[in-house]
């Protein structure tokens, strides 16, 4: 993995990166020991992160420093309990589009909002909620290698946002199976229930129900009065539901253009066809 000051170049400014990353980016701003960062800064460009992975919870690296044999450090955020993660997953299920862009792997733009709604926060507040330890002799926290990864993590977060919910205690998998699981929970619970029999009610004779021509019974051939229809415009288009659409800048007012045209129209005949 290359090192986060490398895709941080002029040939990648913070607007165009991902929410996620960019979020992560203000983080490191807010750190008032600005020095120190950019040491690390540095520490990432050329290259001094020989590896960096999570196990669990926890980011774990190893940073080539002054010495011989290289720092081992780690980095890891407060876990939130399972009562925590089971009222954000309901949390989730309950949007279809959350559930749609997460079992497709892609992370919603409003999803800080949903740990929000619970009390929790996705994201640390400031730098001090993110705890690390390095085996340098450096007492300051956070040191330069431990500023290093903070950077470099960055490119973590870009190619697998699901990271973040890693260092708060759940992995991809289970949020995605356990999604999963209330989708199918509450697609049987909506399941409509059988007529008659099922409310306990039972035909008076067999008499009543022969003389229902069952055939025709939900027919309905006589117009509405128009009066009674009334059609109005969505305050919110599809559009709006999905969120900013991943473009390159100069593409992006065009096509967002084109789409809005093509909305129109069909919402146009949706409406002439409806009032016939």
């Amino acid at each position: 993995m290359t090192a986060y000051a490398s895709a941080s170049s002029s040939a990648y400014a913070l607007e165009d990166e991902a929410w996620w990353v960019q979020r992560w980016v203000e983080l490191l701003n807010t750190y008032r020991f600005k020095k120190r960062l950019e040491r690390g800064r540095i520490y990432a460009r050329e290259g001094h992160i020989l590896s960096l992975e999570y196990k669990g919870s926890k980011v774990t690296a190893l940073v080539q420093g002054t010495a011989e044999e290289p720092y081992k450090l780690s980095i890891w955020l407060d876990a939130f309990s399972d009562e925590d993660w089971n009222y954000v997953i309901d949390s989730l299920s309950e949007q279809a589009i959350y559930s749609a862009q997460l079992l497709a792997g892609e992370m919603p733009a409003e999803i800080e909002a949903v740990f929000t709604a619970n009390g929790l926060s996705l994201y640390p507040f400031n730098l001090s909620e993110v705890h690390s330890k390095c085996s340098c002799p450096d007492p300051k926290n956070p040191c330069k290698h431990i500023a290093a990864v903070y950077y470099q993590l960055g490119d973590f977060f870009r190619e697998d946002p699901f990271v973040l919910f890693q260092l708060r205690g759940r992995s991809r998998d289970s949020i995605l199976d356990a999604l999963r699981q209330r989708r199918q929970s509450t697609a049987t619970s909506t399941e409509v229930l059988a007529p008659d029999t099922e409310l306990g009610i039972q035909p008076e004779s067999g008499k009543a129900t022969s003389q229902i021509d069952l055939q025709h019974f939900w027919a309905y051939t006589d117009p509405l009065d128009s009066e009674l229809v009334v059609i109005t415009p969505a305050e919110t288009t599809v559009l709006d539901v999905l969120g900013k659409i991943p473009l390159p800048p100069e593409d992006a007012p065009a096509v967002m253009g084109h789409l809005k045209e093509i909305y129109q129209t069909v919402a146009q005949q949706a409406m002439m066809q409806a009032l016939g």
